[in-house]
């Protein structure tokens, strides 16, 4: 397209030329004289600003064909890319599986703000690496571990592996692609041989050359246990199971907020993927509660101080009454009150700082610790 062309297309303000000009201007920064020049950070300036004005009111069908030009392109404004990277998944997904513009703090906040979608479509990603191999871990979303299960190019380590396999246990998705992954060991081929089904069976045999007949006097040991009573593992206590737990989402939490990650909307997704423990702990996070007030206010029957917590964090007033209605879907009716609990909690979203609001729930909730 001439520069006249483009210049036509810059003075219109009709919604299909803008869209020309978009592609256009895409089109002329990948030709092979112009990309070294387009990564000068006065372009990237540029650049961006242009690229965001017009992406801002393009139609679907033009980003989707915008992100399939962007995929691979390393000059792309970083802003733009990460853009298209949280808009619908088929016009992220070339994005999130190719663009070199996206870097590792990139594709760990797709894991933290974007749909299960994205996050199948992160741990698909070639060359992973062991950063956001490790928030995929931590996260433990089974439908993403198994889509990691299934890159052989992700860094992953022997102990992460390890983690894999033991996953597969419960997880049933994950015994196929990891009994064919090329960093599974005979160790851990042994282990995973114990609960797969036949098929899986006799291919770990032939690739590993195990020793069947020792396997499946386990395997039978296993099924007896299990028929008979409980096993080790599940006769260890409920409480230290819940520990676990606890510690991880607690890593969970600490990764989020080190890394300037952990934002209000993080406690409702939280909460409408059931995860009310995760919950708790991120609210003590951004509020710098202790996790057992934010517990004990979370079982009690005064939902106003739960109203408090969430004042502190920057949580608005319109959307208490679902945060309180989630808790107490996942919490057995607590906090309780009802009704007229619901609205005193109201009240709680005074015209007060932040810094009041904290004040006020951490002396409420030390009273209630010691009632």
């Amino acid at each position: 397209m001439s520069s006249e062309s483009l210049l036509d297309l810059a003075k219109s303000r009709q919604p299909a030329d803008r869209e020309r000009l978009l592609l256009a201007i895409a089109d002329l920064c990948d030709s092979p004289y112009a990309s070294e020049a387009m990564k000068g950070p006065a372009i990237q300036a540029l650049l961006s600003s242009i690229f965001m004005s017009l992406v801002v009111e393009a139609e679907r069908d033009i980003r989707h064909r915008l992100s399939h030009k962007l995929a691979a392109a390393e000059w792309a404004p970083n802003a733009l890319i990460n853009v298209l990277a949280l808009d619908d998944i088929e016009i992220a997904r070339p994005i999130i599986s190719q663009s070199p513009v996206l870097q590792d703090v990139d594709l760990v906040r797709l894991l933290v703000e974007a749909t299960i979608e994205h996050q199948i479509e992160v741990a698909r990603r070639p060359s992973l690496g062991r950063t956001v191999v490790a928030a995929i871990l931590e996260q433990a979303e089974p439908a993403v571990l198994t889509a990691l299960a299934g890159n052989h190019t992700a860094e992953l380590s022997p102990s992460e592996m390890e983690d894999l396999v033991e996953a597969s246990r419960q997880i049933a998705a994950l015994r196929t692609p990891l009994s064919q992954h090329p960093r599974l060991t005979d160790h851990l081929a042994r282990r995973l041989y114990l609960w797969v089904g036949l098929a899986l069976r006799q291919g770990l045999a032939d690739r590993f050359r195990l020793d069947v007949t020792v396997l499946d006097e386990a395997l039978a040991a296993s099924m007896s246990e299990a028929q008979h009573g409980v096993t080790a593992a599940e006769a260890a206590p409920r409480t230290a199971r819940e520990g676990e737990r606890e510690m991880m989402e607690q890593r969970l939490i600490d990764k989020l907020h080190g890394a300037g990650q952990l934002r209000p909307a993080y406690l409702i997704r939280a909460l409408r993927e059931g995860k009310l423990g995760l919950f708790a702990t991120a609210l003590a996070a951004l509020g710098r509660f202790d996790v057992s007030q934010v517990q004990a206010t979370l079982d009690s029957d005064r939902p106003e101080l739960l109203a408090l917590a969430c004042s502190a964090v920057g949580i608005d007033r319109s959307v208490f009454p679902d945060i309180l209605d989630m808790t107490r879907k996942l919490n057995d009716g607590r906090p309780g009150g009802g009704a007229e609990g619901a609205r005193k909690a109201s009240v709680a979203f005074a015209p007060v700082s932040a810094e009041v609001a904290a004040a006020a729930f951490r002396q409420a909730a030390r009273a209630l610790s010691y009632a």
